[in-house]
């Protein structure tokens, strides 16, 4: 394990920042075939919910030429005549080995930023390093030595650089997987920047880089030296701080502070067209109880929940209809109970008979954080303790044990409404029953 750095006493009062970025190589992929090391080397993909688009792919599956996001259908052919393995998504497998690489990294310091299941921001600035790129192997190897999965690390004064470095290093093999800018001539980071495509720098998006190529700006180095007021004119502020980032002057700071959501949204496809109520309840019913465990995961409450039902518009033959409706609770709550029978009475108001229905979801907002003052309704119930009790019993019985371990019975038990997931790996990490086994 490599070591954490002291604190460096002999720092200059003002020191520039540090940052490092750590990002999971094609993180869903890697997570299976830590699992399955006879899948190394050969083209592997894994597939959004209900196995339509293609979520995840391997490098030997990019050189295919499949793209990311693509109809799972279209591809299928090229991904079968190459000897491709295909997975649905596992989620609850891929949520654990992220939790396994993120514990690792902050044991380096308490300055992190999660930014993504697959990537974290972490400032190094208090810390003192002689070599970076050193530091950053020892790192990687760490990580990968005790989850098996694959990082690629990009350290430099500002995260929009030491992003450019990240890049840099997983496309590059030279790298090592290791990138860092700190103490790197100027000349020699331009020159490096300018193997950046515009594309790929942080915080622009698919319009600005049409839009600057468009003015003849292709790569890093080329926007760096853009001039500001065009940059200010057509990006505004935020395209100034990009720029000024890329020229090493730090003016994005991590977010350390938790932010509770604004919105839990729970939906899927249907794994074949569904026409009666009783299953448009159970699904209903099973993702209200889904974001109800994300709700009191995040030590929240809410007061408002939507329920939407749509057929699909690819079955052009099919009669259309979608629907959205919302309702208000007496109270700010996180009682999956409560939340269910309103998201079953706002179905029933929105369902129509005699259409295909191909998906189905819930929305809950106006999520308030049990830390803050949550007002009362004069109506609301005061003692909610034993409903709160029930709730989080609950979801720690299905988090030791499996996913619906146990559950409320307008949840369904066939639940033939689900999404197809035929590929799904196992659980390896989160069930008794799935732990790998050898001999």
């Amino acid at each position: 394990m490599p070591t954490k750095p002291e604190n460096n006493e002999e720092r200059s009062p003002v020191p520039r920042k540090i940052f490092m970025l750590a990002d999971c190589n094609n993180f869903y992929v890697s997570c299976e075939r830590v699992f399955n090391p006879l899948l190394e080397g050969r083209p592997v993909a894994v597939l959004s919910n209900n196995d339509g688009c293609i979520v995840a792919r391997s490098n030997e599956v990019k050189a295919l030429g499949v793209p990311m996001g693509a109809p799972f259908f279209e591809y299928k052919k090229v991904l079968t005549d190459n000897n491709a393995i295909v997975f649905s998504s596992n989620y609850e497998l891929y949520g654990d080995m992220s939790g396994r690489v993120m514990e690792i990294l902050s044991m380096f310091t308490n300055n992190i930023e999660y930014y993504s299941i697959d990537e974290a921001f972490l400032e190094l600035t208090d810390l003192h390093v002689n070599d970076y790129t050193e530091f950053g192997r020892d790192i990687r190897d760490y990580i990968k030595n005790c989850t098996g999965i694959p990082v690629s690390i990009g350290i430099a004064h500002t995260k929009t650089l030491a992003k450019a470095a990240n890049e840099l290093a997983k496309k590059n093999p030279e790298f090592n997987g290791v990138l860092s800018l700190i103490n790197v001539a100027p000349r020699e980071v331009d020159g490096l920047l300018d193997k950046v495509d515009v594309s790929d720098i942080w915080g622009i998006g698919r319009q600005y880089s049409k839009m600057l190529r468009a003015h003849n700006i292709s790569t890093a180095f080329e926007f760096k030296n853009a001039l500001p007021a065009f940059v200010r004119q057509y990006m505004t502020v935020s395209g100034l701080r990009t720029q000024m980032e890329l020229a090493g002057t730090a003016c994005i700071s991590l977010d350390l502070e938790f932010k509770t959501k604004k919105g839990i949204l729970s939906s899927r496809s249907f794994g074949h067209a569904v026409m009666e109520l009783t299953d448009l309840e159970e699904a209903v019913s099973s993702y209200t109880a889904l974001a109800c465990h994300k709700l009191r995961a995040e030590n929240a409450v809410a007061r408002k929940i939507s329920v939407f039902i749509r057929t699909s518009g690819f079955r052009k033959n099919d009669r259309q209809y979608k629907a959205f409706v919302s309702q208000e609770l007496l109270d700010y709550s996180d009682n999956t109970g409560e939340f269910i029978k309103a998201a079953i009475s706002l179905l029933r108001k929105a369902y129509k008979r005699g259409f295909k229905y191909a998906k189905a979801g819930v929305f809950v907002t106006d999520i308030l954080s049990t830390s803050a003052h949550v007002p009362l309704s004069l109506f609301g119930t005061l003692d909610k303790s034993k409903k709160n009790i029930l709730g989080r019993l609950v979801d720690k019985i299905n988090d030791h044990y499996k996913t619906d371990t146990v559950f409320y019975a307008a949840c369904g038990v066939a639940k033939d409404w689900k999404g197809k997931s035929g590929q799904k790996s196992k659980k390896f990490t989160t069930s008794w029953r799935e732990l790998l086994t050898v001999g």
